[in-house]
């Protein structure tokens, strides 16, 4: 259900692309309501399918990995009877996420609401992944800030967790790993908001491509009576 209402809201954005010539006549004022409805519903959607129990833990595209060094070192710490403890680091990190993603949610939606005109129009006219990027720039950096704690919180019950960043600390000053992964929660952190736009971007390009064939109420509805 989720996916299918995150489906038909995307739909919008590119049938705009795909209008009629007296339907590109619609004006900027309209446009803009009809991009603003489809990219909040597909937000909301988009937050519903990856905070829930296995959103990244069971999805193979955006479940996270262990960092760096520590994923080579996996099959030794593995072979000397630490198994367990590298699958409850694995299962922590991606409940971190799980957690907080549905934290994105209002940053998200005031986002839309506060998008211009041009913006709009730059969604309209942009690449396949116009609609995903408007996203990151407004909120990357918002949201990372929200989403730190609570993964802080999820991965510091995990023992393997403090010693990973104990060690990754002095990995990095000898250069031998990025500045982001020497830290757990941050490394998390980063890659929950990827696994976020990554699925937004995922399910605009799909649409983009074939708005017809998925179906869109919401372009229906909001456009119908502009053609």
């Amino acid at each position: 259900m989720q996916r299918r209402r995150f489906t038909s809201a995307l739909a919008s954005i590119a049938g705009l692309s795909t209008l009629s010539a007296p339907a590109r006549a619609v004006s900027d004022a309209d446009a803009s309501i009809g991009i603003r409805t489809a990219l909040e519903r597909g937000a909301v959607a988009a937050v519903g399918l990856l905070g829930r129990a296995d959103g990244f833990l069971g999805n193979p595209k955006v479940r996270i990995p262990l960092p760096g060094f520590l994923e080579d070192a996996a099959p030794l710490l593995k072979a000397a009877g630490q198994q367990r403890r590298v699958d409850e680091l694995v299962t922590a990190m991606n409940r971190a996420a799980e957690a907080a993603v549905p934290e994105a949610k209002t940053l998200l939606v005031n986002a839309v609401k506060s998008m211009s005109v041009s913006d709009a129009q730059q969604i309209l006219t942009g690449g396949d992944d116009a609609a995903t990027q408007f996203f990151a720039r407004r909120t990357r950096e918002p949201l990372g800030t929200k989403f730190l704690p609570i993964v802080t919180r999820a991965t510091k019950k995990v023992a393997l967790a403090e010693k990973y960043n104990a060690l990754a600390g002095k990995v990095a000053a000898l250069g031998l790993l990025k500045r982001q992964d020497a830290n757990l929660e941050s490394y998390v952190t980063g890659k929950t908001l990827d696994g976020l736009y990554l699925m937004i971007g995922e399910e605009e390009r799909k649409i983009r491509r074939d708005p017809v064939g998925t179906g869109s109420a919401v372009l229906k509805r909001v456009f119908g009576s502009l053609r």
